[in-house]
């Protein structure tokens, strides 16, 4: 039997509705009564990851937060927080100047806030919700942040995205990590941060290997992580590009795709 199972969370933990259905829910609970350790691996800050967290009891159960796209890893038992990379100090000044005529959206996060001086656009009100977090407007973003952040996230349609990404990637590659999460969302984060660095520093926690690792996504920011783990599993509804990279292509989120995994890898 594997060890951890690192799951993301919309797509593939959570079916379209962003609920946890309770097939799903009552595998990965007895997963856990036989010693499997869930990973909540997602884009979103750590706040947004509580409601699953509570679900699944994981503080009862024993679990983990990588969250920020694994800018930061949480040990859901003590609260502590095993890892965090912030943006160098100026970033946000430096990400903000750059985007500021272009027809994006910027926001990064505080403890329980998004923050944003931009025209809050469908993407960004998504992004609050499906966090459970409350937008704050802010009159100049880049200077109200000063304070150290895990992640920058721009939002526009996914073309124009698609284009800020590799203009960014141009001109900040060597800085910080570029990619897209959605093809409406844009993250920014410390360089070499992902979700497989960040599992890697899980299995050094924990000594283990890669090779006890499960990791399920269906997204852009998942494949690193699949490519990584000893199971690297698709769901399917997941991106084509995210397929190309998976060991095993399972059922879609609506699908209970995930019962599948848990009964053959920790039951």
């Amino acid at each position: 039997m594997k060890k951890v199972l690192a799951l993301d969370i919309d797509g593939t933990l959570t079916d379209s509705k962003k609920n946890i259905t309770d097939n799903t829910l009552a595998a990965l609970k007895s997963a856990c009564d036989r010693g499997c350790k869930i990973v909540l691996a997602s884009g979103r800050p750590t706040p947004g990851l509580n409601r699953y967290k509570n679900e699944l009891e994981l503080e009862k159960r024993g679990g983990y937060l990588l969250s920020f796209n694994g800018a930061r890893l949480t040990d859901c038992v003590t609260g502590d927080e095993i890892a965090s990379q912030t943006l160098p100090y100026g970033a946000v000044r430096k990400i903000h100047d750059y985007v500021k005529d272009m027809p994006v959206g910027m926001v990064t996060y505080d403890s329980d806030e998004v923050l944003t001086d931009s025209v809050i656009d469908e993407y960004m009100e998504l992004e609050a919700r499906i966090n459970g977090l409350p937008i704050k407007q802010v009159d100049n973003l880049a200077e109200y942040v000063d304070f150290p952040v895990n992640k920058c996230l721009l939002t526009a349609p996914d073309k124009v995205a698609y284009e800020v990404m590799l203009k960014l990637q141009e001109e900040f590659g060597e800085e910080f990590s570029i990619y897209r999460s959605e093809p409406f969302f844009v993250e920014i984060m410390p360089k070499n941060v992902d979700k497989a660095a960040t599992l890697q520093k899980l299995c050094d926690y924990l000594g283990i290997t890669k090779d006890d690792l499960v990791a399920c996504g269906d997204g852009y920011n998942d494949v690193s992580m699949i490519k990584f783990a000893g199971v690297g599993v698709a769901m399917g509804n997941a991106k084509p590009e995210v397929k190309e990279v998976a060991d095993v292509i399972t059922g879609t989120n609506d699908e209970d795709g995930l019962v599948d995994i848990v009964n053959k890898y920790f039951l």
